[in-house]
């Protein structure tokens, strides 16, 4: 009975910030050695790359936005004043609850929600499940959740949720008690909701569990209200997920690598041969985003010949098949012992590969093994995987860094469109798919009558092409999600090569993407005004 008592006085507890920069370090980035640069916080880190390219975009502001009756020096304090609206995290929530164990204890579970930032609503970001989660690092990942999304234009302002637990310690029964409650304190404060903030599955989560958090407010705070479904993403098909969402993250990478590699001018630069074909790629990490980012760069001719995982590493220099490595991972567990490639204690980080994508946690590639890594492409499918000590000694190596928040977008991308999905009621495709068909058939019909009407007494047959046959029955959602995911990502990509030029950036994509990102969000923020300032 004590120890319940005790449980239930933490209960419930909860630290709210709002308009506070979380600072790690009050000394200059320039006073630090690379060693403090790359132990500074995750959140620390991610404010570094934005101040770094926030110094470009305020220059050029004043520069060139043209404001009649306002003089440089008022112009210069308004522009500065709105980037101070950019940095900090707006709302973060802590909670503590309790849990009962299938064996009868009862447990505190901690969890976190951050919300960076409201200039766009809702906020949207994952929700992880990790022993280590901690408050900064949701911090930093909500900021970064906010330069992403501006990034590849989907109107949502960003948002993180962690849970500190190993899901692998917790059973199915458990590990929903804990969903259900945790969904239940995030719409006590306000924290959840389809016009409000928008969660979506992240390391250790997954449909399963989106599929819960639905369910949960459906049946609470959300009864009656319309677009309850709308309230997270990443859900299962039968509770209004979205076709292409699980490999969306994923696709969305290769798509990013897709759009440098063919890019002539940049792979001059690295001494690269421009296209996929033949190119050699190491993973680490095998969970959804590498596999699915490995599956697609295998299919588009390049080779597969690193994997690296919890329980080992492999490696095959004539290439590793990732489908029978995802299904032998079903099956045992783990890569560990799969026959199709030998396991090295070597650090395929920095093995000889012309692509490496991180796909694991953040901060693997410090200042410390940046030096000796050897790929001439690495594509960020994790949040955060190189710190800023890194990030120089890479670009110093003339090593093109395709950064996170512009190569992991795929995942919210297609969020987006099953967000829409679930406020319009409708599935993409359903509406026009048999009137396309249709329309097909007497286009052809249509060619077949006139030429045989010009050529009397003959018949003249008009069949479709084995790939328009493909395309005559119209686009089903499938087909819309994967052509609005490519299609997003050429135009980001586009955005990205012009701020290189525009502000001569060299190889810096990542300082590029920022900029990007800077320019859409303080312009949303110009336009709107203050509200009650």
């Amino acid at each position: 009975m004590a120890s319940l008592l005790r449980c239930l006085r933490r209960t419930n507890r909860q630290l709210v910030y709002s308009n506070r920069p979380f600072a790690v370090s009050s000394r200059k980035l320039s006073e630090l050695s690379t060693e403090e640069e790359d132990n500074l916080g995750f959140s620390q880190m991610v404010t570094n790359f934005v101040e770094h390219a926030a110094v470009r975009v305020r220059e050029r502001l004043v520069v060139e936005e043209k404001t009649p009756r306002e003089s440089p020096e008022q112009k210069k304090t308004r522009i500065e004043g709105m980037f101070k609206i950019i940095l900090p995290c707006n709302h973060f929530l802590e909670v503590n609850f309790p849990v009962r164990r299938d064996n009868g204890e009862i447990e505190i579970i901690q969890g976190y929600r951050a919300q960076h930032s409201q200039h766009r609503t809702p906020t949207k970001g994952g929700m992880r499940y990790d022993i280590h989660v901690s408050a900064d690092e949701v911090r930093a990942l909500a900021s970064l959740m906010t330069y992403k999304c501006a990034m590849v234009d989907v109107p949502f302002g960003g948002a993180k949720a962690g849970i500190k637990i190993d899901p692998a310690k917790y059973s199915s029964p458990e590990l929903e008690r804990i969903t259900r409650r945790f969904t239940t304190e995030l719409s006590k404060k306000g924290f959840l909701g389809a016009g409000v903030d928008v969660p979506a599955p992240d390391m250790g989560t997954g449909e399963r569990e989106m599929s819960w958090m639905v369910d949960t407010y459906a049946m609470s705070f959300g009864h009656g209200d319309l677009a309850a479904h709308a309230v997270v993403t990443g859900k299962p098909i039968t509770q209004g997920g979205i076709h292409g969402r699980v490999s969306a993250t994923g696709r969305g990478l290769f798509h990013s690598v897709e759009q440098f590699i063919n890019n002539t001018a940049f792979m001059q630069q690295i001494g690269l041969s421009p296209g996929l074909k033949d190119k050699t790629f190491i993973v680490q990490g095998f969970g959804n985003v590498g596999l699915h980012s490995a599956r697609y760069l295998h299919r588009a001719g390049a080779k597969c010949i690193g994997v690296i995982e919890r329980d080992g590493s492999l490696f095959n220099e004539e290439g590793i098949d990732p489908r029978e490595l995802e299904t032998y991972k079903l099956e045992h567990g783990g890569i560990a012992g799969f026959p199709g490639a030998r396991a090295t204690a070597d650090d395929l980080l920095v093995a000889e590969c012309d692509i490496l994508v991180p796909c694991a946690n953040e901060k693997q590639i410090t200042s410390v093994n940046a030096p000796h890594i050897k790929a001439k492409i690495i594509a960020e499918g994790a949040n955060g995987p190189t710190t800023s000590a890194a990030h120089r000694i890479l670009l110093d190596r003339n090593i093109l860094i395709v950064p996170d928040l512009y190569a992991n977008a795929g995942g919210v991308t297609v969020s987006y469109f099953e967000w829409l999905k679930n406020l319009n009621h409708v599935s993409f495709g359903r509406l026009t798919f048999k009137y396309e068909h249709d329309t097909n058939v007497h286009l052809f019909n249509s060619v077949q009558t006139a030429l045989e009407n010009k050529f009397p007494g003959q018949k003249v047959p008009v069949y479709p092409t084995a790939e328009y046959q493909k395309r005559m029955a119209g686009a089903g959602e499938k087909d819309i999600v994967h052509s609005g995911l490519a299609y997003t990502m050429e135009r980001s990509a586009g955005q990205i090569v012009s701020a290189v030029n525009r502000y001569n950036l060299g190889l810096d994509l990542r300082q590029a993407a920022y900029i990007c990102s800077l320019e859409k969000i303080y312009t949303v923020y110009r336009d709107a005004g203050l509200t009650f300032a």
